[in-house]
């Protein structure tokens, strides 16, 4: 048994007072304290003391069950073992229930108290007195006791004080508030009696300020010789003792802490956990829940169903909402005595709250399943009634799986709705599933169906799957409006199910009112964007053409996202992509407001691609950085997913394929293969060419054998696979089946008629193949039907052709052509190009016998491609360095008539940076400077080493980075 802790003065006075028993001075002491805090264990301490001096200790524990056999406790009392042989069987007969004069007499008497006793309960008779169950305060007495009853009193004490007049006597009663009536009449007779005896009576009860208790209290410690002993809980280094005694010093290092910290300093509770971690070791925080159940069980069915329903409730809930959802409207100060019972024992936190969330969950699944429903369901209708906001009464009606009436319904709609405007999917999901199971109206039904397929679409476009085709069928049915409609087809379209998507929108087209421009003008949107998004689907499948001045009429019940996205499609199917880039800011400045809306991402999306396509992949970067964040901080997986797939591909195009394949696997796992859909084919096919660029081939072939549909071949995902497939032929030497699948794509995008959009550069690469199939010639042809497309002046379009320009053409040529290629791709950011073009601008000084523009050039490449995890070139690199003999800086290149002394050491930094490869804005940022502070430190670099531009500058500038930085 475990040791007593902190009760060394109440042993101490219960020896005093034991002492003074011995010397024919009888005495009462009355025990109390919270539950749990160990009154039993302190009476059991003490006995087993006052037995070794050899006094009889004579024990009875009232009952909550026993509460109506009268004398009940009396007789228990009186059959006690150990009374002298001469005294036993007078005190048993004494005590008989048939003492008592007519069943009548047996009420009189001071009535239960509805004590919280350690080992007893506050059940329905202990609730009537507090209130709970009854009508009025309890300790009332019915009447003064019987002629008889007061016989027996007299009778038995006078037995029991003879019977200790040779032999000491501790008599020890526990849970008086359970005592039947006519055995309390008994103990304050008793009490009376004691001065002159050797009897020391000690009584337990609780603290709990109940009117009854404090009047029984009252009359016991009236008398002179009664003493009060009460028991608080331990502190926390008594706390901390229990608890390494309980488990030993080494576990209770790293698990004290926790267990004193939950158990507020009550000793049953501590013992309760204790025994929880010894059963269960393994597990890394205590189980509180249970243990707490425990110590609440032992309180009483009462005390804990007032726990349970405040934990329906919520923690915050007043007392008098407590004592309506238990159905009692008169009740609330008992609720509020129940509390500071609990909050007293430690059971409840100093504002009467239940310590952890695991204790809730415990105190709450404790409850019958159909008792926690009907409880929530009450709770749901008092929240209702009381004007609760409508996410209080949906959380009730949610927990209780049902929504009975009208207004729960209602009320389950308007708390997704906010829900969703505070992006908590999960909640706006488990409200609509709700609401649209308990909806009367067929109509009511598709359109909470709608609601319900938007956000779970956001959380797993997988999940959401499986209400396309009844939303199909509400659309025919007419059920659904246009706007609900147009969303749908996206849907049907995301999970490759074209033919229903078209089928939908042949029937919007049918239904469309001529007499409607908003509506024309909604379904125009939505082909605007198909023939850029899905052109396989969209050729030949057109509404009529709106006249001019009803071409912007916005249909009321319609996302104005749609028509961002129509916008910025339509540019990009025109191949305008440049004159859309102020649209596209836009729409990203603004994504935040309309993070809720269907069309939203696909807005966002478009605008990134328009960035993408213009030429401006870093500020694609940096906003699809940033709504990545925020899509995160939401904890919306779809979004996430999507943002993650488009951040990957403005890495890709920045040169940074490590980056791009790690933000393409992220997109990956937020949404599996199976929830992309068709579009799996953009973070796929990023992830493909991300990591063929890196090296990774073996991976690259594994993703290449994911499972993709037909489907996703009539879209823009299936051109992006492919062309992904085809950059990945190219890097492992298949060079006949990169050509095919890059043919392919050109023939893919005349058949759409967007070959003239610049949706992938399929002619630079086709002509890359050609090359290396030895075929100068096809590769010239392609690359000069490049060069005079319309985009070709983009410098992320014209920098890679020219580099093949010059790798087709005469070698007279080369050095201009690659020169030029050189700055373009610096504009464009894309570091991949810049090896490619570097290193094959060191070839041709190379060949021309300039070793030491060569040595510069090959270092620079050399540099940027470990920097961007570029393996492959890296290594091909390395061994033209070889080739040249390279092995740190070269003897024969001579100094820079200024000397690396004469620059100061913000321009050694700036030239250092420069010479690897960095561009003037990425300086800026490393150095935490402008671009035109950059730019004034270049020309007095030039300037002081007697060059003309970067490409001059010495590679012995790289030392000077390590020294300055």
């Amino acid at each position: 048994m475990p040791s007593l802790l902190e009760r060394d003065a109440h042993i101490d006075r219960l020896d005093h007072l034991l002492a003074e028993c011995l010397g024919r001075a009888g005495r009462v002491a009355l025990v109390d304290g919270p539950l749990g805090s160990g009154k039993s264990e302190l009476l059991r301490v003490f006995a087993a003391r006052a037995a070794e001096r050899g006094v009889l200790v004579v024990g009875a524990g009232c009952s909550a069950q026993e509460r109506d056999l009268p004398f009940g406790i009396a007789d228990r009392i009186a059959r006690s073992p150990g009374w002298p042989a001469g005294h036993a069987e007078r005190l048993a007969a004494l005590a008989e229930p048939a003492v008592l004069a007519d069943p009548a007499e047996r009420a009189g008497g001071i009535a239960p108290d509805g004590a919280v006793p350690d080992g007893g309960g506050l059940d329905g008779s202990a609730l009537h007195a507090t209130g709970l169950h009854g009508t009025g305060p309890a300790g009332d007495p019915a009447g003064p006791p019987s002629p008889a009853l007061l016989r027996a009193c007299r009778d038995l004490t006078t037995a029991l004080l003879a019977a200790a007049a040779d032999t000491p006597v501790l008599l020890c009663v526990e849970d008086i508030g359970h005592a039947d009536e006519a055995s309390l009449h008994f103990l304050r007779h008793l009490v009376r009696h004691l001065p002159q005896s050797r009897v020391l009576l000690v009584l337990t009860d609780g603290s709990t300020p109940w009117p009854a208790r404090r009047r029984l209290h009252a009359e016991l410690l009236r008398h002179p010789h009664a003493h009060r002993l009460t028991l608080a809980p331990l502190s926390r280094a008594g706390a901390l003792r229990l608890v390494t005694e309980g488990l030993g010093e080494e576990d209770a290092r790293h698990r004290g802490p926790g267990l004193v910290d939950v158990a507020g300093g009550n000793p049953l509770l501590l013992h309760a956990l204790v025994d929880e971690h010894l059963d269960r070791a393994d597990e890394p925080e205590p189980r509180y829940g249970p243990a707490l159940l425990s110590c609440l069980h032992r309180a009483g069915p009462g005390v804990l169903r007032v726990v349970q329903a405040q934990a329906v409730l919520g923690e915050e809930a007043p007392a008098e909402d407590v004592a309506r959802l238990l159905g009692e409207r008169e009740s609330a100060d008992a609720v509020a005595r129940i509390r500071a019972t609990l909050s007293a024992a430690g059971l409840l936190d100093g504002e009467g709250r239940l310590r952890t969330e695991a204790a809730r969950t415990a105190v709450l699944e404790d409850l019958a399943p159909h008792e926690r429903t009907e409880l929530r369901l009450r709770a749901a209708q008092l929240a209702h009634e009381t004007g609760s906001p409508a996410a209080e009464v949906a959380r009730h009606l949610v927990e209780a799986g049902r929504a009975p009436a009208p207004w729960a319904v209602a009320a389950l709609t308007e708390a997704a709705e906010h829900a969703l405007l505070d992006h908590r999917h999960r909640t706006a999901v488990a409200c609509l599933r709700l609401a649209h199971k308990e909806a009367a109206e067929e109509s009511d039904r598709a359109v909470l169906r709608h609601r319900l397929t938007q956000a779970e679409w956001q959380l797993n476009p997988s999940a959401a799957a499986r209400h396309l085709v009844p939303l199909t069928a509400a659309v025919r049915a007419g059920h659904l409006g246009l706007a609900e409609a147009l969303v749908l087809v996206r849907y049907l379209l995301w999970h490759g199910r074209s033919e229903e998507a078209l089928a939908v929108l042949d029937l919007l087209r049918a239904r469309t009112r001529p007499a409607s421009p908003a509506e024309t003008g909604a379904l125009r949107d939505v082909e605007t964007w198909l023939a850029h998004t899905h052109p396989g689907l969209a050729r030949g499948r057109r509404v009529p053409a709106l006249p001019a001045d009803l071409r912007h009429a916005v249909a009321p019940d319609v996302d104005p996202q749609l028509r961002a996205a129509a916008a910025l499609a339509g540019a990009l199917t025109r191949g305008r992509a440049a004159e859309a880039v102020d649209r596209a800011r836009q729409v990203l400045h603004d994504a935040h407001l309309h993070g809720r809306t269907p069309w939203a991402e696909e807005a966002a999306l478009l605008a990134l691609r328009v960035l993408l396509e213009a030429g401006h992949a870093d500020t694609a970067a940096v906003w699809s950085q940033r709504l990545l964040g925020t899509a995160a901080r939401r904890e919306v997986p779809t979004a996430t997913a999507l943002y993650s797939a488009a951040h990957a591909e403005a890495a890709l195009r920045l040169g940074e394929p490590t980056t791009a394949a790690e933000h393409a696997r992220a997109a990956l796992t937020h949404l599996s293969p199976t929830a992309w859909g068709i579009a799996v084919g953009l973070p796929l096919g990023t992830l493909i060419v991300a990591e063929s660029r890196t090296g990774e081939h073996r991976s690259a072939a594994k993703h290449l054998t994911h499972a993709v549909g037909e489907a996703m071949f009539q879209s823009l995902y299936g051109l992006h696979y492919l062309f992904a497939r085809g950059e990945h032929y190219l890097a492992t030497r298949h060079g006949h089946a990169a050509l095919a699948d890059f043919l392919s794509c050109g023939e893919l995008l005349r058949t759409w008629g967007l070959d003239g959009a610049g949706v992938v550069p399929w002619r630079t690469q086709a002509a890359d193949a050609w090359l290396r199939l030895d075929n100068r010639d096809r590769a010239w042809r392609l690359i000069h039907e490049q060069l005079s497309r319309a985009d070709a002046d983009l410098p992320h379009n014209r920098g890679p052709a020219l580099r093949l320009l010059a790798a087709a053409g005469p070698a007279g040529r080369r050095g201009p052509l690659l020169t030029e290629a050189v700055d373009l791709t610096e504009a464009s950011g894309d570091r991949y190009e810049q090896v490619r073009v570097l290193t094959d601008l060191s070839r041709v000084h190379q060949a021309a016998g300039n070793k030491r523009r060569a040595r510069l050039l090959l270092r620079q490449a050399l540099h940027l491609a470990t920097m961007c995890g570029l393996k492959p070139l890296a290594q091909e690199l390395l061994s033209v360095s070889a080739d040249l003999g390279e092995s740190g800086p070269a003897a024969d290149e001579p100094r820079e008539p200024g000397g690396f002394g004469a620059l100061t050491e913000s321009e050694r930094r700036v030239a250092s940076l420069a010479v690897l490869g960095y561009t003037n804005r990425e300086i800026a940022g490393r150095l935490y400077v402008t671009a035109s502070t950059v730019e004034q430190h270049l020309t007095r670099v030039y300037r002081k080493l007697g060059v003309r531009r970067r490409k001059d500058l010495p590679a012995d500038l790289r030392a000077g980075l390590r020294k300055t930085g």
